[in-house]
């Protein structure tokens, strides 16, 4: 009889356990989910004044903690956010950049979180006159200057800022790249404030049927999630004496149509200083040449690769440490890719060593082609003669450092960028023999 009741009274203890911890599990999965539902704590009121993103930070930590490690320097195997020299890397382009700024200091970009400053540490602000224009991709909350320089009206104070000379308009920022460029304050919705975008885009979008776009009203979340980043990661130019700053998209997005806008208005970045051929120096088209991908053309956005989703506890979050998917694999990638990380990796860049293979060849081809125009010069020939081999120099170094400049080497758009640089050596081959067969 006793050994029953003790029988007895283990099974209750045991009974209470479970049901304790059967309690406890439900109480914690409870939380979670609460956890998980509820996106933010707001500690402060943010505003369009708000444009520290450490005041952001109070109430997205977790978003925030990603932003400063945009800090981070790292390297993949062909680029990366070190502050390395360019120039030094690879010394002919200061030939290709003769007599221009780049061709003084170029260097690899950085992390968000130095976008101000870099660009305030440059030679080619600190040796030349910069106009205001330049301030818009590398300042935190700008659309706030732009009204306010505007008396209220964003393109008027666009306008106003981008005829400043640059140390005048630094005189208006703080803060580099900042979240309120990103979002709106309020909703928290992504946004595009950038009026460089806003105006080109709206001429793609009736380029194909669709009047009056505006982003911020028109486009999916989705969409969003790479117009944020296509606001400065694009070709852009300095127009005019007013030097506004505009996105050459009047002809579409590909470097050909681009390049024919430039022609047709006249534009011409500096005269290069060996040869006297009118040249272009492409800035960073990922826009443009992310556009002409598989993964454009499969709705996969920047944000996807270079922003992932992660986990922290029960909350999904976007990655704000903003870097190359190829420091990242298994979220970047392997969220559609069911491959291995190695295999993903060596995929990319085996792309990518193949279009820096094509790059080289572009580049021994133009400096032939200098080498070519610096003889026939020598040789006495007239400016009349020279100008055939230089249109060719134009149009090759166009093409070279469109797909130099772009940051992915060749991955975003392989095939296209393959096309670009092949391109590239032909017109510099051709420009090679016109230039040899000028004799006086």
């Amino acid at each position: 009889m006793r050994r029953h009741w003790v029988a007895y009274g283990v099974a209750m203890v045991v009974t209470a356990a479970l049901t304790a911890a059967v309690v406890a599990l439900l109480m914690n999965i409870r939380e979670r989910k609460h956890e998980a539902r509820q996106t933010y704590v707001q500690l402060v009121e943010l505003s369009e004044e708000t444009v520290d993103p450490a005041e952001w930070g109070r109430n997205f930590p977790r978003e925030y903690d990603g932003y400063k490690r945009t800090v981070d320097t790292q390297r993949t195997r062909y680029g990366g956010s070190e502050n390395v020299s360019k120039l030094d890397e690879d010394p002919v382009w200061r030939r290709i950049f003769a007599g221009y700024a780049f061709g003084v200091d170029y260097r690899e970009e950085r992390g968000h979180a130095y976008s101000l400053e870099d660009q305030k540490q440059t030679l080619r602000t600190k040796q030349f006159k910069q106009p205001g224009a330049c301030l818009q991709c590398h300042a935190g909350g700008m659309r706030r200057v732009y009204e306010t320089v505007g008396g209220g009206d964003v393109q008027t104070g666009f306008e106003k800022v981008n005829a400043m000379p640059l140390e005048d308009a630094w005189k208006h920022v703080e803060h580099p790249i900042a979240c309120i460029d990103c979002h709106d304050p309020v909703t928290m919705q992504l946004r595009v404030t950038r009026p460089g975008f806003l105006n080109a885009i709206k001429l793609v979008k009736a380029a194909e049927g669709i009047p009056n776009y505006d982003p911020n009203t028109m486009a999916t979340r989705q969409e969003m999630r790479t117009f944020v980043c296509g606001q400065c990661h694009v070709e852009y130019y300095f127009k005019g004496k007013e030097k506004l700053l505009t996105y050459p998209w009047h002809k579409g997005l590909k470097v050909e149509q681009i390049e024919a806008y430039y022609d047709e208005v006249g534009h011409t970045d500096w005269t290069h200083a060996e040869t006297g051929a009118p040249v272009l120096k492409a800035q960073h088209p990922e826009f443009e040449m992310w556009s002409q991908g598989v993964h454009a053309r499969s709705g996969v956005a920047c944000a996807d690769c270079h922003m992932p989703y992660k986990r922290e506890g029960a909350a999904k979050v976007t990655d704000h440490h903003i870097r190359s998917p190829l420091l990242n694999v298994s979220r970047a990638c392997l969220q559609c890719h069911h491959f291995s990380e190695a295999e993903m990796l060596a995929r990319a860049e085996a792309i990518q060593g193949r279009t820096q293979d094509l790059l080289d060849r572009a580049e021994t081809a133009l400096v032939a082609l200098l080498d070519a125009l610096l003889a026939a010069k020598r040789r006495g020939a007239t400016e009349r003669n020279l100008a055939p081999a230089r249109q060719l120099q134009r149009k090759a170094q166009f093409r070279l450092d469109f797909i130099s400049a772009e940051n992915s080497m060749g991955f975003h758009a392989p095939q296209e960028a393959a096309r670009i640089l092949a391109e590239a050596i032909d017109y510099a081959r051709q420009g090679q023999l016109e230039a040899e067969r000028i004799r006086e």
